[in-house]
C-alpha cells in the first residue's frame, strides 16, 4: 500500500485549556459558590476537589480569574 502525500487535514493537535499549559506547582483552589480558598495539590485538579466548607466544585485561582478578564 503506497504512502500519500501527507496533505490530509489531520485531526487533533488542538491545546485544550489555558492553551496547553499547567499552572504549575503551588497556587490555590477557590471555591465556586462561597469564595473558600485552599492550598492547590499537586497532582490533583481543583476541578476534582470539593470545597470543604460547602461542598460545591472548586476551580484553580488562576483560572478563575482568567475568566473575570474576559
Amino acid at each position: 500500500m503506497p504512502f500519500g502525500s501527507g496533505r490530509g487535514l489531520g485531526r487533533g493537535g488542538g491545546r485544550g485549556r489555558n492553551s496547553g499549559g499547567g499552572y504549575g506547582v503551588g497556587g490555590y483552589c477557590i471555591c465556586l459558590k462561597c469564595g473558600t480558598k485552599v492550598e492547590h495539590q499537586q497532582g490533583v485538579p481543583c476541578t476534582q476537589m470539593k470545597c470543604p466548607n460547602c461542598g460545591h466544585t472548586m476551580a484553580r485561582e488562576e483560572m478563575w480569574q482568567e475568566r473575570g478578564k474576559k
